[in-house]
């Protein structure tokens, strides 16, 4: 039998994966407090040094499934090694870069080697972590990437204060080189599948992909991003590549994306609720700081102590969401999860109105623990019904989903609060606007929360399924 079926998880492999996830999570999260000096450093405008950023979140988009695929063919422990190499190699490349032009292919690389550990983290869990304990392992997931997105600013400011912005990179070489060691020694090899070869990748497939969320990813950019392609002309390419690809995954033999997964009821609405969720998740991040600066006046030092009681009480509340999942069961964990968001959001909705930046903060100590645990029940009902030949893609799913959630929110909800507040520039409409428009974009977000829960009440509704509930 496999280690599923010890009676507890080694804790080197946790502390690895935790690694791995921590690692990814810092490379999104530590390059956004360089931009500034990035456009002094190289005399570029912001547009231009955005792709900074953008370049590692789209290299991650539109690889996650291609690689999860890839640990599926040829082993998760062989192809998290490898992600890890390249993260660290592309590390060093972004700090070695004379140009922005090196700097931006330096991040898309890491967001390819970020992908693989966002990715395969998930599948190793399931692979090594026994059945009973998969929660608490999804729960610290949750924790570590958590941790490493609250972290990633403060520990570029503090870089920048002593320090230049390649240093920033170097200290992402050295975390990388170091969970690369922690991997090697704690995660035990693993065999390789019965012919395993590249001819066995869905070539088409994955190109197809690849355009349609390269499409997508720049619709979501919101035209911030300086391509001279007409938003109009994105969508119609992103909705033609989606098409073709559904085509050719339904004729392949081995496709990317399994249909027939997608067509289960758990799994295809695991990857829908997933996204309803990180576009609820983002409308904090987008929204958030429109109205504690514009309407309820605070300084800038001031909404980035109140926006990071999130990440705060996610890095608290990631493994005692697992706990409760491995407990209680991830049917009952996520329902209650998302009951929870829908009072949180409508707490977030309308207390800050009446009880100003204490009302806000109470809010996101009710939402935030929700969030957190709908991603460890999810992930655990998704993950424990995957067969072996389809863990990693079904990961990659998962992350993907996360991510298309969390760009459909940063376009979508920013959208919903202008056209509600009546103008682009908050800075200049009344205060009353502004609390009105946040309030009607969270009431919108409780509405896609309840979606999300009517899509779980669904997709349980028959028997439950004893390996993804096991009390």
């Amino acid at each position: 039998m496999t280690h599923t079926n010890e009676a507890r998880a080694p804790l080197p492999i946790l502390v690895a994966l935790a690694a791995s996830s921590l690692t990814a999570s810092l490379g999104i999260s530590v390059a956004s407090v360089l931009l500034p000096t990035l456009t002094r450093r190289f005399d570029v405008t912001v547009s231009e040094a955005q792709w900074v950023v953008l370049a590692y979140l789209m290299a991650v988009t539109v690889t996650i499934v291609s690689v999860g695929r890839l640990g599926d063919l040829f082993g998760h422990r062989r192809v998290m090694i490898a992600g890890l190499i390249v993260f660290m190699a592309a590390s060093v490349l972004c700090a070695t870069a004379p140009n922005l032009s090196l700097l931006i292919l330096g991040r898309a690389l890491q967001g390819v080697g970020g992908a693989i550990l966002i990715a395969l983290t998930m599948s190793i869990a399931r692979d090594l972590v026994p059945s009973r304990q998969l929660g608490k392992a999804m729960g610290l997931l949750g924790t570590t990437s958590a941790t490493g997105t609250a972290l990633g600013p403060s520990l570029g400011g503090l870089v920048l204060a002593w320090s230049d912005w390649r240093t920033a990179f170097w200290l992402l070489a050295g975390v990388a080189g170091l969970t690369l060691v922690l991997a090697v020694l704690a995660i035990r090899r693993d065999g390789l599948p019965a012919r395993a070869s590249f001819l066995s990748l869905d070539l088409p497939g994955t190109a197809l992909l690849i355009v349609a969320l390269g499409a997508y990813s720049l619709v979501t950019s919101g035209g911030a991003t300086g391509v001279p392609v007409s938003q109009a002309v994105l969508v119609v390419v992103a909705l033609a590549a989606t098409a073709c690809f559904v085509m050719v995954e339904a004729r392949v033999s081995t496709p990317l994306v399994p249909m027939a997964a997608l067509m289960d009821r758990k799994t295809g609405a695991g990857v829908a609720m997933n996204i309803l969720v990180g576009t609820v998740m983002m409308a904090t991040l987008v929204v958030g700081p429109f109205f504690l600066t514009f309407s309820l006046g605070l300084g800038d030092a001031v909404v980035g102590i109140v926006l990071s009681v999130g990440p705060v009480v996610a890095a608290f509340s990631g493994v005692p969401s697992g706990w409760l999942t491995d407990r209680f069961g991830a049917r009952r964990v996520m329902l209650a999860g998302l009951v929870q968001t829908m009072f949180g959001l409508l707490c977030l909705a309308f207390l800050p109105r009446q009880f100003g930046v204490d009302g806000y903060i109470a809010a996101l100590i009710v939402l935030t623990p929700a969030f957190q645990m709908f991603l460890a029940a999810n992930n655990t009902a998704v993950m424990s019904g995957a067969s072996k030949e389809q863990r990693g893609r079904l990961s990659g799913l998962l992350g993907l989903s996360r991510n298309l959630g969390l760009m459909t929110g940063a376009s979508a909800m920013s959208t919903l609060f202008v056209a509600v507040m009546g103008t682009g520039d908050a800075a200049e409409a009344p205060v009353a606007d502004v609390s009105r428009a946040f309030s009607m974009t969270f009431s919108a977000a409780a509405a896609l929360a309840l979606i999300a829960l009517c899509l779980a009440l669904w997709s349980h509704s028959g028997r439950p399924r004893a390996a993804a509930d096991p009390a």
